[in-house]
């Protein structure tokens, strides 16, 4: 499976990625921001596409111009909610920050779970500190739900700020 859009190729995790990977999830920068420790080695990385990103709606995010991964997007299952109420989660780069990226990838995620995986309702979230995150998650048209705390991979508890985007908001803002 693959999701084109003007800049962005979004595609499958391979085994060849674990290098890319640890370039980009090494950095003290990304991972924090989204529960998770920075990676430590190139099998680190490797080990995480083996697993976490086997699942089957997890995508490297590529330029299309040169095949160069600069994030990940993908739909996860939401902590208590159905199958059909997925959580939209993503993560780029910091050399890539501030181009509008993780909104088009977000976008075509988006419209690949409601028109293509009968999605009735998309979750995403941010925590309170991340304002990057919550600014892609306002032009993709998500409304504000709760806040709460949650605890990431890496052991620590964030306030979290959820939002959702219904199938009927989805289609009104087509």
């Amino acid at each position: 499976m693959k999701l084109e859009t003007k800049r962005l190729a979004l595609r499958r995790w391979t085994a060849k990625d674990a290098a890319a990977l640890y370039a980009l999830a090494s950095d003290s920068e990304i991972g924090p921001r989204c529960g998770w420790k920075p990676h430590e080695s190139v099998a680190e990385s490797a080990e995480i596409i083996r697993t976490v990103f086997a699942e089957p709606e997890v995508y490297a995010v590529t330029r299309r111009e040169d095949g160069e991964i600069v994030g990940c997007a993908g739909l996860h299952p939401f902590d208590g909610m159905p199958p059909d109420c997925p959580e939209l989660g993503y993560w780029l780069g910091r050399a890539y920050w501030g181009h509008g990226l993780m909104t088009e990838a977000a976008r075509a995620l988006i419209n690949r779970a409601f028109e293509e995986l009968n999605v009735k309702e998309l979750w995403c979230s941010h925590f309170v500190s991340n304002a990057q995150s919550r600014r892609v998650i306002e032009k993709c048209g998500f409304r504000y739900r709760m806040t709460k705390e949650r605890a990431g991979t890496d052991g620590v508890a964030h306030t979290t700020l959820f939002y959702a985007l219904t199938r009927r908001d989805w289609v009104a803002a087509r």
